[in-house]
């Protein structure tokens, strides 16, 4: 309270900075949260280099802005393209590798998701999830099994998402299925395609957010088709990338898949 006050009657920001618990919320009592203008969360996986800067809350703007830095030698340093950085080291036609245009707030961002899939040593197979939430896994490799008829009760199946980025919108199922399905049967994705789109649990695939925006990201970097769920009316997309309009996972594997 005393900060409040003196920030207010000298004019200064102040910046507090506290600790958070495992669910992310400010540990401690809630009135500071109450009190300041701004709630910041710098977030980043342990081993990556990069961090998102997350506004939690904001009396003088949008809470939607993300900002993405890098910790290089000098301090954290902005990264301007943080799509063209996460893909700068992709290599292109790898087997279980899919591009995804994912929103963070307001701002687009290409990631690359990738999947492997190996025969068990064990009895249970296992799943791991790195930076995509587990659950959603398991329930895009039983909409395969079922669905899809694709054989996985033997496999241990891994994702992961390039970069140490957290992708945890619906959006993200057809890349994360279509990297599991690319590893299972050994065939290269396109790699001019960027795949977009909710799966259901009957195999369906559901339109997302904001698509125009997410589309106008990959056409800057040079791909030149999207898999996505099928158009709503209204839509207008951008003339450089072709969208190619499926309306089940099935489908969406047969064309997403070369040989």
């Amino acid at each position: 309270a005393r900060l409040m006050h003196w920030a207010k009657a000298t004019n200064t920001p102040v910046f507090i900075v506290g600790h958070v618990t495992k669910d992310g919320a400010i540990a401690g009592p809630h009135t500071l949260e109450h009190i300041v203008d701004v709630v910041l969360y710098l977030e980043g996986e342990r081993f990556s280099a990069y961090r998102l800067l997350r506004s939690a809350k904001n009396r003088f703007g949008s809470t939607n802005e993300v900002g993405v830095f890098e910790m290089r030698d000098q301090g954290l340093v902005e990264v301007s393209n943080p799509s063209q950085v996460f893909l700068s080291q992709r290599s292109r036609g790898m087997i279980g590798s899919v591009i995804v245009p994912t929103l963070e707030g307001t701002r687009p961002l290409l990631v690359e998701i990738q999947a492997l899939t190996s025969l068990t040593s064990f009895g249970l197979p296992r799943r791991n999830a790195n930076g995509v939430d587990y659950n959603r896994l398991l329930m895009i490799i039983a909409v395969l099994t079922k669905r899809v008829r694709l054989s996985l009760g033997n496999q241990d199946i891994i994702a992961n998402v390039v970069g140490g980025i957290r992708v945890n919108e619906p959006a993200a199922d057809l890349g994360i299925a279509l990297a599991i399905a690319s590893s299972s049967r050994n065939a290269k994705v396109n790699p001019d395609l960027v795949a977009i789109g909710e799966v259901g649990l009957s195999g369906e695939l559901r339109a997302v957010s904001q698509l125009e925006k997410r589309l106008a990201e990959a056409a800057k970097l040079g791909f030149r088709s999207c898999l996505l769920p099928p158009l709503q009316s209204g839509q207008k997309l951008p003339p450089e990338i072709e969208p190619i309009a499926v309306s089940s996972l099935s489908q969406a594997l047969k064309l997403g898949l070369e040989g």
